[in-house]
């Protein structure tokens, strides 16, 4: 089995020795390179070539926001998954929106941060349906009919399939989950996820449940009782 490539990138020493200590003893992770700011990121991504990066979101020169978009605009790029300490926190959200994977809470127990990159570098998303919620309400202002408006037009660019798989990926579902609650094989949930990102020319799932977060779509389903 090919090992997950890591970069860690965290301006404390102290946290970024804890988090190679971590990951490290993991079998099928390799610590890559690691970074102490945002600055540095597009270089090391350059030369080590890792599948995933593992960020602080606060660091004093380029923050992970900064690093996060920086990153997503390149072909081939990797996954990012932000480090905070904010549960619900607007520069986390639009991080997510730039294209991060997902994020974790620097208090997380060590096996579930592990098992994040595991589940990234694998096209899962890393959100908590709970969690996916706190920032998807955080984000809900003056500015959601507008939201609301435009997100449904351009989920309106799906088929009917391909719009119900994008309403489960906005509850946080896994590809395993989906295949169980909507009756297709794995192989055919990532198809259709592929597709979606395209149609919609969106990074990553958690984008997708962003997208059907602001058209509603959530909210009809939790009115019909789902």
């Amino acid at each position: 089995m090919t090992a997950i490539r890591l970069l860690l990138v965290d301006d404390d020493p102290l946290v970024r020795a804890g988090l190679s200590f971590m990951l490290g003893g993991a079998d099928d992770i390799e610590i890559v390179g690691e970074a102490a700011d945002g600055s540095e990121v597009e270089t090391l991504v350059d030369r080590t070539r890792p599948d995933v990066v593992l960020m602080d979101i606060r660091m004093p020169s380029v923050d992970g926001l900064t690093a996060t978009e920086r990153l997503r605009g390149r072909k081939d790029a990797p996954q990012v998954v932000l480090l905070t300490t904010f549960h619900a926190d607007e520069q986390v959200l639009r991080a997510l929106r730039a294209g991060a994977a997902g994020f974790v809470l620097k208090d997380t127990p060590p096996a579930e941060i592990v098992d994040a990159v595991r589940r990234v570098a694998a096209g899962d998303p890393v959100l908590s349906p709970t969690v996916t919620r706190q920032l998807m309400d955080h984000a809900a202002g003056s500015a959601a009919d507008t939201r609301r408006t435009s997100a449904r037009e351009r989920l309106a660019a799906l088929n009917d399939r391909e719009r119900e798989v994008a309403v489960v990926v906005g509850r946080g579902l896994s590809n395993a989950e989906i295949a169980a609650e909507l009756f297709m094989s794995v192989a055919t949930v990532k198809t259709h996820v592929s597709r979606v990102l395209a149609k919609l020319d969106l990074n990553n799932r958690v984008q997708i449940a962003l997208l059907a977060y602001d058209a509603g779509l959530l909210e009809e389903l939790e009115g019909d009782g789902h």
